[in-house]
């Protein structure tokens, strides 16, 4: 039941027409000088001058950045030990609720 079967290739049964034959064909190379290729300079790059205005607002930015992904992870890190301590609390109550019971009967 669960064995594949390999299906047969059956005789062809239609009319067969055989191949077409392809005659070939002769390719005419013309020669032609190649057009001269311009000479390439080095691209010219526009200098970045730094204004003491703009180091300002670079290191001002930078600063902004630390301080708050700074302040995310203080407060993810702040929110994970609460919940830890809560459960931890959680637990505390819970095995002294059963420790009790136990103790009654």
């Amino acid at each position: 039941m669960l064995r594949p079967k390999v299906p047969t290739n059956p005789m062809p049964t239609g009319r067969i027409v055989p191949p077409v034959v392809a005659e070939p064909t002769t390719v005419a190379q013309h020669s032609t000088d190649p057009a001269p290729v311009p000479e390439s300079s080095a691209p010219v790059r526009p200098t970045v001058q730094l204004t003491p205005g703009a180091v300002v607002a670079l290191v001002g930015g930078g600063t902004a950045v630390v301080m708050v992904v700074g302040a995310v992870l203080v407060s993810m890190l702040l929110a994970v030990a609460i919940t830890a301590a809560s459960v931890a609390v959680c637990a505390l109550v819970i095995r002294s609720l059963i420790t009790a019971d136990a103790k009654r009967r």
